[in-house]
């Protein structure tokens, strides 16, 4: 074989083990996309990585999805994390939009992400309030990476759950973790360990911020004095 030849033969095989670098859209027979870095077929699903480390996929059902097409638009700028005060007052703006008190939303994201606007856990879900692709679809999240869009739709999210719950909040925050479907099947929190820790852990730290905010208001308050009745 020429030295030529032989150039061009690792050339081609080069590219063929190089990865995609341009991400995908995988197009839902309802209409919704997913963006994804990679993907592979598991018997009847078909697992969409979002990022390119594979830290976390999506299953969705084979047969759920139309076809797929190259992601034109420009890549999401990765953004370096939101300085706390700077976090503070986009999560008070968002909350006095949705009429939700700063502290729940800030329960909400502690016990998601622990405040990493870049996590990603194992079934996919994405940022600060892990919103799984589909449901940040709907919600018209462009980039569940940015703090500002991924809060924005991630508290509309449990406000509507609030509503549709009559702000019963044990249930709304069993359906944003384990889904809708299941609080309705089962009429209240699902019978499963992770949901009932969920709840339990976000009630519990906004409870203790209201009572430190209770704390330090009463300490605050200026002492009344008492006249003397003689």
């Amino acid at each position: 074989m020429s030295d030529l030849r032989k150039v061009a033969l690792g050339l081609v095989i080069s590219l063929i083990a190089m990865p995609l670098l341009a991400s995908d859209l995988a197009i839902l027979h309802n209409g919704f996309s997913i963006r994804h870095e990679r993907r592979e077929i598991v018997g009847s699903v078909t697992r969409l990585y979002p990022t390119a480390d594979g830290a976390g996929y999506v299953e969705v059902p084979t047969d759920q999805i139309d076809h797929f097409e190259k992601d034109l638009s420009p890549p999401p700028q990765a953004t370096a994390p939101a300085a706390p005060q700077k976090l503070d007052e986009v999560i008070s703006d968002i909350s006095d939009r949705h009429h939700l008190d700063p502290d729940l939303i800030n329960s909400v994201i502690h016990a998601e992400s622990g405040f990493n606007p870049h996590a990603v856990s194992r079934k996919g879900a994405q940022g600060l309030m892990q919103l799984m692709p589909q449901t940040a679809s709907q919600l018209g999240v462009a980039n569940t990476f940015d703090p500002g869009d991924n809060l924005e739709g991630g508290t509309r999210y449990l406000r509507e759950l609030l509503e549709r719950y009559n702000f019963d909040l044990v249930k709304a925050l069993a359906a944003y973790n384990a889904g809708p479907r299941r609080v309705d099947q089962y009429r209240g929190v699902p019978p499963y360990s992770e949901t009932r820790a969920y709840v339990s852990r976000i009630i519990r730290d906004f409870n203790r911020k209201k009572l430190a905010e209770q704390k330090a208001s009463a300490a605050s308050a200026p002492a009344t004095k008492v006249k003397s009745t003689r």
